[in-house]
């Protein structure tokens, strides 16, 4: 099964749902459209620490 990380990178290469379907078979849009999702509220909930030295 494709990771999280590949398929973002997919989409994020301009490949579409239709492309990462027809190589991932077990893969719906929707699960595509759920992946997202996942990592939109990961982003919202993830603080980024920066230390200045």
């Amino acid at each position: 099964m494709a990771g999280i990380i590949a398929i973002l990178s997919w989409l994020a290469s301009d490949m579409s749902y239709n492309e990462i379907v027809e190589d991932f078979p077990l893969l719906t849009r929707n699960d595509i459209l759920v992946l997202l999702a996942f990592a939109a509220h990961r982003g919202e909930n993830t603080k980024v620490l920066i230390s200045m030295v």
